[in-house]
């Protein structure tokens, strides 16, 4: 689905969504295809089933956003921490 045609079938709502199609180009994400997995009221819900998933499934690429926006932007930024032990 393109983001209009979610803001239009999820309106005022948190959704939690993956990545189909999507490039990056000057930093920022661009995602051409995405496919809602959940819709929410509460954006803590929303937030929570995103760890919940992203924990079980690391490699998708896993979004949360909200419709009440026109548009979404991604913006990539290099992880430069350190990550611990697992």
């Amino acid at each position: 689905m393109k983001w209009d045609q979610i803001r239009n079938q999820y309106p005022e709502r948190w959704v939690l969504v993956e990545a189909l199609s999507a490039y990056s180009m000057n930093h920022k994400r661009n995602i051409e295809e995405m496919s809602v997995i959940a819709g929410y009221t509460n954006p803590k819900e929303a937030w929570s089933s995103y760890k919940n998933l992203h924990l079980l499934e690391p490699t998708r690429e896993l979004y949360v956003f909200y419709t009440g926006n026109d548009y979404i932007e991604v913006i990539e930024q290099p992880f430069t921490g350190i990550r611990g032990l697992q």
